[in-house]
């Protein structure tokens, strides 16, 4: 608790000293703390992003009843709400007095990146096995145990897992626990395109999802793609082209928002 006064008494003297025409909020905490700062210094424009509704996510009832209230909090504080799906426009315009504050705008990439080689991945496993890979933060919700545990009960699976986090100790614990550390790699944190092309395929095995950068890139890349479809997971795999998830699209559509 006394961090999060502390947060909000720090956004609320930044915002007092350079007196923001616009506010982007991002993440449910923050976005709740930096919305009620700028309404009480009557900031003209506060857009909040919504990267997946919290109260979506498989917890206790309590929790999911305050994150629902936080969230509605934040929407009703903001001028604009932004969701990154389908999915999460249809959850956002159920919240009571925040129907047209909702705006639809995907997550945008750069459809022409340039892909690294990836061979940091594929030299740290035999000549020729086939790869599955994930990249993320190392979480409960992006759930990379799954892979461990389907790697345990299959002698040919090679795992790639890229990311750092608070799972991390615990992944390597199942990983030793196990014996699979000669099929099932931790690797930290590398950027998406340096390593795309060490992967056969790409997995995410994700508990909840927004819309997610790295499987847009995984889906630009050409890889197979094996994904829990959550949030607006789906939208990206049933996608016929990427236009729709460019960068430019994604730039366009939000200058229209913060007009």
């Amino acid at each position: 608790m006394s961090a999060d006064m502390g947060g909000f008494f720090s956004l609320y003297r930044a915002m007092r000293v350079y007196k923001p025409d616009v506010v982007h909020l991002n993440s449910s905490k923050i976005g709740g703390l930096g919305a009620l700062a700028a309404r009480l210094l009557c900031v003209p424009r506060i857009v909040f992003t919504a990267h997946g509704w919290p109260f979506a996510e498989k917890r206790n009832i309590v929790w999911r009843l305050f994150a629902l209230l936080g969230s509605w909090a934040t929407a009703l504080l903001s001028h604009v709400v932004i969701v990154v799906s389908k999915n999460d426009l249809r959850v956002g315009k159920r919240l009571p007095l925040c129907s047209a504050k909702m705006h639809l705008i995907y997550n945008g990439i750069d459809l022409h990146m340039q892909l690294g080689s990836g061979e940091n991945i594929r030299n740290a496993f035999p000549s020729g096995v086939r790869i599955v890979g994930t990249i993320g933060e190392l979480t409960h919700n992006k759930n990379q145990i799954a892979l461990i545990e389907q790697a345990r009960n299959d002698p040919a699976m090679y795992v790639a897992i890229v990311g750092e986090g608070e799972e991390r100790a615990r992944l390597e614990e199942k990983i030793t626990t196990y014996g699979l550390s000669e099929r099932v790699k931790l690797f930290g944190f590398i950027p998406g395109n340096e390593v795309l092309r060490g992967f056969d395929v790409f997995a995410l095995p994700s508990l909840k999802e927004g819309l997610p950068y790295v499987l847009l890139e995984a889906k630009a890349a050409g890889l197979p793609i094996n994904a829990n479809r959550v949030g607006g997971v789906g939208e990206i795999l049933d996608a016929e082209t990427m236009e729709e998830f460019s960068l430019e699209r994604m730039v366009r559509k939000t200058i229209v928002e913060y007009r």
